[in-house]
């Protein structure tokens, strides 16, 4: 089952949704870049216990 969620782009500030996965793993962490600005992100990925997910990106 894949879900959304969004960050906002550490570089040009936009807001980004994006498709998760939870089969890769509680905590991920990968580079994409932003559909927006093209600077790449590296996106901290997490799956509460609630169900919620918390995405925030850094600058790489």
């Amino acid at each position: 089952m894949e879900h959304e969620a969004s960050y906002d782009c550490a570089s040009c500030g936009e807001e980004i949704v994006v498709p998760v996965e939870p089969s890769g793993g509680r905590e991920q962490h990968y580079v994409e870049d932003c559909p927006v600005c093209c600077n790449p992100m590296e996106l901290h990925v997490r799956f509460e216990d609630d169900g919620s997910v918390r995405v925030h990106a850094t600058r790489e």
